[in-house]
């Protein structure tokens, strides 16, 4: 290009003028890239990045890296998700309590074992979502629910006619013994590690764990139900005040979608249903909304991991081929629908009813339902079936769908009694001593051993038994008391009566751990759910009898200077501690121990479910609540 001479200006005038405006607008953008770059460093990055990119673009996401201990230092179940930690006590991590994860998940990844896929989440979708959480917000903090009129649709006050106080002393006498193991544990608890997620009551200290993703207070949000109905009020008020004043949902770490869902929104949702305390419920709907991008996937299967602030979600690494988990998936129901009664937007029973769709549609090898699927094609991964970790709370929500929705919820009535039907056809055993037990499936080939965790399945049986088929439910309920007799023997063979985390069937085994990874204990609910639930259904004494047995083995081998804590080792002489007191003890295990010692009122079956970590949940009487709605618009006119 040639430069033509301007009239008055020098060639040297005019290429220096050039090189002042050239520096000056290099230094202009300079200065705006800075500024603009530095917003994207600011704690609230998501939002402000919202604000500049394009509602079309689609942004890579990695799916999760991490290894395999990672995720079972982080999980409890998946029922054990509470599922996945290293399961091996000693070496001071946190048990995952729901789907436990065993060598042989390990051994059942497909070759290359972090076969994940990449996920892109659309943007667009991602601000859709965001518009409609945010009126799901705006929706929880107006009038859509009444508590006074919930309180009149139940059939029986929530804490019974006495507090359910019973009329026999030796009953109450135990009872107020398991009151006052809740008071110890919840004391320690509070004296050494308050505002973390658990104690570790030999070191005297508190445990975070990387599974809530950066929230804290677990034990305080899975004790609060727990504290109430026991009556210690002023250990309630501390952890009521705590929830209010210190809980902070603004966390931006990497959470467990399960974990979080069953403690945290659960034991909200119950506080609430408990108190009518609002802040409970408009936490428990603002954490439900952090929970939502999990499901952004192509097929609305939710991964199992999210971070809680910036919505980015992926699948476990240990999980074969980038799949999700059945019982993790399988168990938001119960906590979604009632997400959606408290705030009046229908978002999050969409969610889990879209995840019910496609488990409708699916093919299912023998009827049956295995333990992972993949959240982009839709298909099994594998046909590895556990009625214990990895599947366990999948079967429960059926049923407690079904009791929940006020026994109107009919796709969930056949979803379960055809899951039990496949179940009792290839998976249910009877050992040469007689024993009844559950098996698992892998590809078709048994292996007979049963997981503490498939324990809970006597009771779950049990409360079904009554809307199958008539001429299948006294056949119900014994196979509910037999499967709950075999966990019973579980513990009863141990040196300390308390159950080894997986028991086998096999090489003249029965009912006993044969593998060392197997012999821990690490305070599980399972076996005493199903005595609780089956002392209501029968009033059989022994169910008591065993539950005291278990109060005795647990005061004896797990109660420590400051604490609670598992042992390594139900068959050894002297107790090797683990360290860790789990929120679940106190949510659940010590829950179960004082309905199983109280009358029948408090918290009935009929009024309530419990969710799988025995936060109890209404069942939703919606012909009644419309009632009530219609009379005060009669009224009014």
């Amino acid at each position: 290009m040639v430069f033509r001479k301007l009239p008055g200006v020098s060639a040297s005038g005019m290429g220096l003028r050039l090189s002042q405006k050239f520096v000056f607008l290099l230094f202009l953008s300079g200065l705006v890239t800075l500024c603009f770059g530095a917003l994207f460093f600011l704690p609230d990055s998501v939002r402000l990045k919202r604000i500049f990119l394009s509602k079309t673009e689609v942004q890579p996401v990695t799916v999760g890296s991490g290894s395999e201990n990672d995720v079972r230092e982080h999980l409890k179940r998946p029922k054990e998700p509470e599922h996945t930690r290293d399961m091996t006590p000693g070496k001071g991590e946190t048990k995952s309590r729901k789907p436990s994860v065993s060598n042989e998940a390990t051994e059942e990844r497909l070759a290359g074992g972090k076969a994940q896929e990449d996920l892109t989440v659309s943007r667009s979708k991602a601000d859709s979502l965001m518009e409609r959480v945010s009126d799901a917000h705006i929706d929880a903090n107006s009038d859509t629910f009444n508590f006074k009129k919930f309180q009149g649709c139940l059939l029986k006050p929530a804490l019974g006619r006495d507090s359910g106080s019973t009329a026999d002393p030796k009953t109450n006498d135990r009872r107020e013994k398991v009151k006052e193991m809740m008071k110890f544990a919840w004391d320690n608890y509070k004296r050494y590690a308050w505002g973390k997620n658990e104690l570790r009551p030999l070191t005297k200290n508190g445990h975070l764990g990387n599974m809530f993703g950066g929230l804290r207070g677990a034990s305080i949000v899975d004790s609060l139900d727990t504290l109430y109905i026991m009556g210690l009020m002023d250990e309630y008020n501390d952890a009521k005040e705590w929830v209010q004043t210190s809980l902070d949902l603004n966390s931006n770490g990497e959470a467990s979608l399960f974990e979080v869902n069953i403690r945290y929104v659960g034991g909200l949702l119950s506080a609430y249903y408990l108190t009518g305390e609002e802040f409970f419920r408009n936490k428990a709907v603002e954490l439900g909304e952090k929970l939502l991008p999990a499901f952004n996937t192509p097929t609305g299967i939710p991964r199992g991991v999210i971070n809680l602030g910036s919505g980015t979600s992926w699948s476990w690494g240990w999980a074969s081929a980038g799949s999700s988990i059945l019982a993790e998936f399988g168990t938001l129901h119960l906590e979604f629908v009632h997400l959606t009664e408290l705030s009046n937007n229908p978002v999050f029973k969409e969610k889990v009813m879209s995840i019910r769709k496609l488990l409708n549609k699916i093919e299912k090898p023998h009827g049956l339902y295995p333990n992972f699927l993949s959240p982009v094609s839709g298909n099994w991964v594998q046909h590895h079936v556990s009625i214990g970790g990895l599947g366990d709370s999948f079967y429960e929500y059926l049923i407690k769908s079904y009791l929940m929705s006020d026994k109107t919820d009919e796709e969930a009535k056949k979803m379960y009694y055809s899951a039990l039907e496949a179940i009792e056809a290839n998976l249910v055993q009877k050992s040469p001593g007689g024993l009844t037990y559950m098996a698992e499936w892998r590809g078709g080939i048994l292996d007979h051993k049963m997981g503490h965790l498939a324990c809970f399945s006597g009771g779950m049986i049990g409360i079904g038994a009554d809307d199958g088929a008539p001429e299948k439910r006294q056949h119900y309920l014994d196979l509910a008391a037999e499967i709950t007799h075999t966990c019973h023997e579980s513990y009863t063979r141990s040196t300390t009566r308390l159950g080894p985390e997986a028991f086998r069937f096999d090489s003249g085994a029965e009912a006993t751990a044969t593998r060392l990874s197997d012999r821990y204990y690490i305070l599980r609910p399972e076996v005493i759910e199903s005595y609780m639930y089956m002392w209501r259904l029968t009033h059989d004494p022994k169910y008591r009898d065993w539950g005291w047995e278990a109060v005795e083995a647990l005061e004896q081998h797990c109660r420590v200077e400051s604490g609670f804590s598992g042992i390594r080792d139900v068959y050894a002489l002297t107790a090797s501690h683990d360290n860790m007191q789990q929120s679940f003890f106190l949510s659940e295990t010590l829950k179960y121990l004082y309905l199983l010692f109280s009358d029948d009122d408090l918290l009935s079956l009929e009024d309530w479910v419990f969710n799988t970590e025995a936060h109890p949940l209404p069942i939703i009487r919606k012909s009644c609540l419309q009632d009530e709605v219609t009379e005060e618009k009669t009224v009014s006119e």
